[in-house]
């Protein structure tokens, strides 16, 4: 059996039932381990499928479904979010205008910026917290959404046109090659969306556990932004976009 026919019949069998071992499509296929599992690393690279501890799953199985409020995002993986935070309030530099989108990973980079910058954000407590560090900050208006206590909506988006930043750095849920950055909600994609349009350099942070998954809706694809993480994935994303490993 030919490479591109085996792994068309992989993707077959994964559309009747979601999820299958290397054992099974041993059996299935009449081919080695070996084989499989090349193939699976081959589709896994392609975003066709996402491959698991001894088989795989497909894309559509892999959704980041489950949108945490902030109080639980912050308990989640919290030492790798530091680091990725301190990271990225490196990268902030005199005079920069940057905007820092509503998350837990980009209010830990409060802490940690120290350069005479100004920012703009649609985080309530993220511009609270940086007005008691003594920056000048800009709020988006719009509408107040409490899971993620982020400003979103058209009046946010209204608000976007006005500006031109030379950095962003903003939130994700899930990433994939095939798919790029998405977020559960519509509204807080239209507006990082735009806002990575209006950088100059736009950054997404993002702890190891966000690759290979999908949210609801696309606001931008991998070579729109560089990715900032605790751990690159096996997968090579580095030929679409900067990652960087802190």
């Amino acid at each position: 059996m030919l490479t591109e026919e085996r792994q068309q019949r992989i993707l077959k069998l994964l559309e009747e039932q979601s999820a299958i071992t290397v054992t099974e499509l041993t059996e299935f296929l009449d081919a080695s381990e070996s084989t499989i599992r090349r193939d699976l690393n081959a589709l896994h690279k392609m975003g066709k499928l996402v491959k698991v501890h001894g088989g795989a799953t497909s894309v559509e199985n892999n959704m980041a479904s489950i949108e945490y409020d902030m109080t639980t995002k912050a308990g989640i993986a919290m030492t790798e979010k530091k680091k990725i935070a301190q990271y990225a309030a490196s990268l902030i530099e005199k005079d920069d205008f940057v905007f820092i989108d509503a998350g837990s990973t980009t209010e830990w980079m409060i802490d940690f910026i120290n350069e005479p910058a100004e920012f703009v954000t649609n985080g309530l407590n993220h511009a609270r917290k940086l007005s008691k560090k003594g920056y000048r900050v800009h709020v988006l208006g719009g509408e107040y959404k409490m899971s993620t206590e982020a400003i979103i909506g058209v009046e946010a988006l209204r608000s976007l046109e006005l500006y031109h930043f030379t950095k962003a750095f903003m939130g994700v849920n899930g990433i994939s090659l095939k798919c790029g950055y998405s977020t559960p909600d519509t509204q807080e994609a239209y507006v990082k969306r735009a806002v990575i349009k209006r950088a100059r350099e736009a950054f997404i942070l993002a702890d190891h556990s966000k690759f290979n998954l999908i949210s609801r809706v696309t606001f931008s694809a991998l070579g729109d932004a560089q990715i900032i993480t605790d751990q690159k994935p096996e997968e090579n994303y580095e030929e679409y976009t900067v990652v960087k490993e802190v």
